[in-house]
């Protein structure tokens, strides 16, 4: 138990991660305003108006905050789950190629490897669509030189890399290197790649409805302000560091959903994509180092 201890307080007090730097400012914002409030009152000027914490009952903001940063939690698992069945499908699929798949010729084998590089240019690919970044030379070396140069041209890459796997599985099947069952088999698995591609869109291109970001800042922004008004008269002087750590509390539930809502990008609290796919790289890179023959137990 007291190792964990210094954990614990070094995660408490940690800045690198946490919502601090984008809400520092209106906290010292919100604290200087209750600061303002507490002298007014010290002048004997009529600032205090407890009944003012009626405006806005604490409930209703409560209520607010946990439905956004739910909503929010909700789009980042759902991308983290996404991710999860794409690194599995991706695996299922690699070790079925690489099984299944007969060679005839000796070039089939050299084509079962670039088919298998195609399955992580599809994370790959996938990875750079959502952070709206163009083809870079991670994609250019899982790609064959003749279709990279029309693959930088492409309005949405993983779906053409997902045809290419297609149309190498079709191929092979033509080739009798497939029977039907095999085929079908592959087929469903690359469809759940390109399921969980559309399921990532759709957290991306499907934000938080504008109205109810705008009402939920203006609410918090009127309940920082009117709260001085309501404990000035019990606090004092200390008015103004009661209303920073409250404002700091409310603001930090919010900002944390902003945070989240979009878990695909660089920010410590996204999802670590590069890793991700760095681990499907290496997948594919023990699996070719493995014969494809069938060994008797």
């Amino acid at each position: 138990m007291a190792e964990e201890k210094p954990q614990w307080f070094q995660i408490a007090l940690q800045i690198k991660g946490s919502v601090i730097g984008a809400i520092y400012k209106q906290v010292l914002l919100c604290g200087a305003f209750g600061i303002l409030i507490s002298i007014l009152y010290h002048f004997h000027i009529p600032v205090s108006q407890p009944i003012l914490g009626s405006v806005i009952p604490s409930i209703v903001l409560g209520l607010l905050l946990v439905l956004r940063t739910n909503t929010a939690y909700e789009r980042f698992w759902e991308g983290r789950k996404c991710w999860g069945i794409m690194v599995n499908t991706i695996r299922n699929l690699a070790r079925q190629i690489w099984v299944s798949i007969e060679e005839k010729e000796p070039e089939d084998k050299d084509n079962k490897i670039t088919a298998l590089n195609l399955l992580v240019a599809f994370g790959v690919a996938t990875k750079l669509h959502l952070r709206s970044e163009p083809i870079n030379t991670e994609l250019e070396a899982l790609i064959p030189d003749l279709d990279y140069n029309q693959f930088k041209i492409m309005n949405n890459p993983p779906l053409e890399v997902a045809f290419w796997i297609g149309d190498y599985l079709q191929h092979q099947y033509n080739r009798s290197c497939l029977n039907s069952y095999q085929l079908v088999s592959m087929q469903r698995l690359l469809n759940i790649l390109v399921d969980n591609l559309g399921s990532c869109e759709r957290i991306l291109r499907t934000p938080m409805p504008l109205a109810y970001a705008i009402h939920l800042k203006q609410l918090l922004l009127l309940y920082c302000l009117l709260l001085p008004f309501q404990i000035v008269e019990e606090l004092g002087w200390w008015t103004g560091l009661i209303s920073a750590l409250v404002s700091f509390t409310l603001l930090g539930i919010e900002a944390i959903g902003l945070e989240i809502e979009n878990p695909f990008g660089y920010d410590e609290n996204d999802l670590p994509l590069d890793t991700i796919c760095t681990t499907m790289k290496r997948n594919i890179d023990d699996l070719t180092s493995l014969s494809p023959t069938v060994h008797k137990l």
